[in-house]
């Protein structure tokens, strides 16, 4: 039975806040009563929800922060680097040019599928996601703010041509031939761990239009988010009366400060995400499970 009122919502919460200040176990199932706790606090309310890359995890998509990636050093490719550097530029084209197959291989999970249902049923407005895969899109969520961009394009640093990347990847390959029989580990948005010295052979290609040198249309560490994505992202937020995080420890501040923007006008805040986040302090609601889990069920309560 789906709880009628925020004061519901509260007293669950109270007593279930406790489990949730440590490292989780790998695969916890949140009880029955917190979820109906969340569907009541969500239910005859205007919600967007903010997404990470937890929400993606289980499409077979690594993360940089959750539980099982944290313990590795992971050493993201920056804004300054790649801009300023052609040596920055193949080392990173090369190790995209093995890790794109399968990323761009990758399928919604049932956790992106629930939040389409609820999209079209009018339980959420629409997602702001910090993630780059496309996979909101894929599984039904029609109103998407891509606030980082997409790796479904490249566009040059000089004229701004944009291309897609998967015709940018027939361009690496045929420049680099036998360099998808290299074997590496996946890592996240698409990448491939591979040492300096293995990429210096690498060829990059460049702009068809100008010759210039071609970055991915994402928002790497160190750049800021456009200013179109950034109102576009508040005012779906600004017209919404509660926020749903799933899968972000909100560890980056373009995502956070959506966070802290509601709890500051007091509007409720519920978190979904396995492992401890940034915002927990400030959420009323906080689950700590796999979004492929909890969002079914969640959407199920909802009558969705």
């Amino acid at each position: 039975m789906v709880p009628s009122t925020v004061s519901s919502a509260q007293n669950v919460m109270a007593s279930s806040a406790s489990p949730f200040s440590s490292v989780p176990a790998p695969d916890p199932t949140p009880s029955t009563s917190l979820l109906d706790a969340l569907a009541g606090l969500l239910l005859r309310r205007d919600v967007a929800v903010l997404s990470g890359a937890g929400a993606s995890t289980e499409s077979g998509i690594p993360d940089y922060r959750g539980p099982q990636t944290r313990e590795k050093a992971r050493n993201p490719m920056r804004y300054r680097a790649f801009t300023s550097s052609a040596d920055a530029r193949r080392h990173y084209w090369a190790r995209s040019a093995i890790g794109w197959d399968s990323f761009s291989a990758a399928e919604p999970n049932d956790g992106h599928h629930a939040l389409g249902r609820l999209e079209r049923a009018g339980c959420v407005r629409g997602v702001v996601t910090q993630n780059v895969d496309g996979l909101h899109q894929a599984g039904g969520s029609d109103h998407v703010v891509e606030l980082h961009g997409s790796l479904a394009e490249v566009i040059c640093l000089d004229c701004r041509q944009v291309e897609s990347r998967h015709a940018f990847q027939e361009r690496l390959l045929d420049r680099n031939p036998g360099w998808l029989s290299r074997v590496a580990e996946i890592a996240p948005d698409g990448d491939a761990d591979l040492s300096v010295d293995e990429t210096i052979v690498f060829d990059v290609a460049p702009c068809q239009q100008c010759g210039g040198a071609m970055k991915p249309n994402v928002v790497f560490f160190g750049e800021d988010v456009p200013d179109d994505r950034t109102d576009a992202a508040w005012e779906l937020v600004d017209e919404c009366e509660a926020l749903l995080v799933v899968g972000s420890s909100l560890t980056v501040y373009s995502g956070f400060r959506f966070v802290r923007a509601m709890a500051k006008r007091r509007s409720p805040v519920a978190i979904v995400n396995l492992g401890p986040t940034r915002g927990d302090d400030l959420a009323l609601m906080r689950i700590n499970g796999r979004t492929g889990t909890v969002l079914p069920r969640l959407a199920s309560l909802l009558g969705v």
